[in-house]
């Protein structure tokens, strides 16, 4: 299992878990994040927008052109922004820990 924090934007820590190439979208979903993820992960909105950590973030692949153009839209988005739908978990960046934008 890989941990994943969230820091919620009333600065609380939800604690959770999941499985090696789990979208971080359903992870945060089953932990009760307010993500909507309306689009299902079709790459069609932004309503999963995060804000990664910045040493995990770099250990992932880089977003899509079309990641991009979506989170260009997103509010509050950040140099380490993505959609919680296009990151996997993986073994090899290990744990990690996103802030949900308020």
């Amino acid at each position: 299992m890989i941990p994943v924090t969230f820091l919620g934007a009333d600065g609380r820590e939800t604690h959770a878990e999941g499985v090696e190439g789990a979208r971080l979208l359903d992870v945060a979903q089953a932990a009760g994040q307010p993500l909507e993820g309306t689009c299902d992960g079709d790459l069609a909105c932004a309503t999963c927008h995060v804000v990664m950590n910045a040493a995990d973030f770099a250990g992932l692949s880089p977003a899509s052109p079309e990641e991009e153009d979506l989170l260009d839209l997103a509010s509050n988005a950040t140099r380490t922004s993505r959609l919680a739908c296009q990151v996997r978990l993986s073994a090899q960046i290990g744990a990690i820990t996103v802030r949900i934008p308020g």
